[in-house]
């Protein structure tokens, strides 16, 4: 074990058994990590599509879709979190212990092409923030990702605090940008408030823009990593310890989710105080959005939207890329090396700039795809942990059990319309 993991670890131990001397954040510090890694699936290249085009076409009247939304990830990412810590097992190992063979095998599919159509989303919005930021042409933007992605991936073999701390500096870095972008474009904040408490929405458009943002939240990759990632990193052998562990854990998930919760917020109250406001409330695409800002705010506005989908693009792909060889691991108990893994899913989104497509266009269809896995990690999810058998203690309550079938259903469900609307009614 490296040296910062066995600190942490040793750290952790002593918090969980009562002999800690920490008090305060000291003793929460040794526990955070997992669901930030986690988190950064929600910031991803694909956030700031659908929320740029909310706060543009219809101002700050979708905050509370954001909102909502994320109280829902907070949910499914506790639910997930839990499975780990309570049955020592990640929600793919689960499946194939539980689930008959050509089910496992399905799911393995529909998962492994989920991974890539995340992986493209967010291998090309980090490829279009090096273009943004320093006019690479995409083809050679898109090369100089995959080396970034390869160089932050290497820090797994220096153990888990390594990665953990990178990815959650990333997460930090488009945090600041946003508050930033905050503090440039002044929003109304009555205006903020009322909306992000009051659900209002101004005909089918905000009904479907709604659906996208509210439809999206939940990635079926990252709830497979989450239950991986607090899987092993603390061991615990006694109940007692078991539901202590669970609540750090559940204090990590609240503070992720509500920092990606509020840079999702600061995206929408961007574009609706900067675009909505101004007249441009065309702008729907991630390099609109960037050409229209530095005139309206300035170069520093443009350069600092730019730093924050670099950092969601590399952050998220490489996410993306560890959750990718927790589903193959987990469904098939085969293990493939780190680069082999980030060179097949990474082989799409090369083919995409190198044939010129459009990358928002392509961003959009790749959300669609994400559709067809949900239903595939959210159900067996909560099967799972609504069972005393495998859960023990840490069974999901009925009320829990009932609000995550609502969340489920609901998500499902506006999933299947997004995916209705942009098959067939273009």
């Amino acid at each position: 074990m490296k040296n910062n993991d066995a600190t942490t670890v040793a750290t952790a131990s002593q918090v969980l058994s009562g002999t800690s001397s920490k008090r305060g954040l000291a003793r929460l510090l040794p526990f955070l990590g997992p669901a930030f890694i986690a988190s950064i699936a929600y910031v991803d290249p694909g956030n700031f599509a659908t929320n740029i085009e909310g706060g543009a076409k219809f101002g700050y009247m979708l905050l509370w879709v954001v909102v909502a939304s994320n109280l829902m990830a907070m949910l499914i990412q506790m639910l997930s979190a839990k499975v780990g810590i309570a049955t020592g097992y990640n929600l793919a190992e689960l499946c194939r212990l539980h689930f008959s063979r050509p089910l496992v095998w399905m799911m393995w599919g529909t998962m492994e092409l989920v991974a890539i159509a995340t992986d493209l989303a967010e291998f090309l919005g980090a490829a279009l923030g090096l273009n943004l930021l320093f006019g690479m042409p995409l083809w050679i933007a898109g090369l100089v990702t995959t080396l970034v992605t390869f160089l932050i991936l290497g820090l797994q073999s220096r153990g888990f605090r390594s990665l953990e701390m990178v990815i959650t500096a990333m997460l930090g870095v488009i945090a600041v940008c946003y508050l930033v972008e905050t503090l440039l474009d002044r929003p109304d904040w009555g205006q903020v408030l009322y909306h992000a408490a009051v659900p209002r929405f101004a005909g089918s458009e905000s009904i479907l823009l709604a659906a996208g943002i509210l439809g999206a939240t939940v990635m079926p990759h990252v709830i497979f990593l989450h239950s991986s990632l607090t899987q092993g990193r603390i061991i615990v052998n006694t109940p007692a310890h078991r539901r202590q562990l669970f609540r750090f854990e559940l204090a990590d998930v609240i503070i992720a989710m509500l920092v990606a919760g509020m840079v999702n917020a600061a995206m929408l109250m961007m574009a609706a105080a900067t675009f909505h406001q101004s007249g441009y409330s065309h702008v729907a695409s991630i390099e609109e959005a960037h050409l229209t800002l530095q005139p309206l705010l300035g170069a520093a506005a443009g350069w600092f939207f730019a730093i924050s989908l670099l950092a969601a693009g590399l952050s998220s792909t490489t996410v993306g890329t560890m959750a990718g060889q927790i589903i193959m691991q987990g469904f098939l108990k085969h293990h493939i090396p780190v680069w082999l893994r980030r060179l097949v899913t990474i082989l799409p989104s090369l083919v995409v700039i190198f044939i010129g497509l459009d990358p928002t266009r392509t961003l959009v269809i790749s959300q669609v795809v994400l559709s067809f896995g949900l239903p595939f990690a959210v159900i067996p999810l909560i099967l799972f942990t609504s069972r005393r058998d495998l859960m023990g203690d840490l069974v999901n309550s009925r009320l829990t059990t009932a609000a995550a079938w609502g969340v489920a259903a609901l998500i499902i469900l506006l999933n299947g319309y997004l995916l209705y609307q942009t098959l067939f009614q273009g």
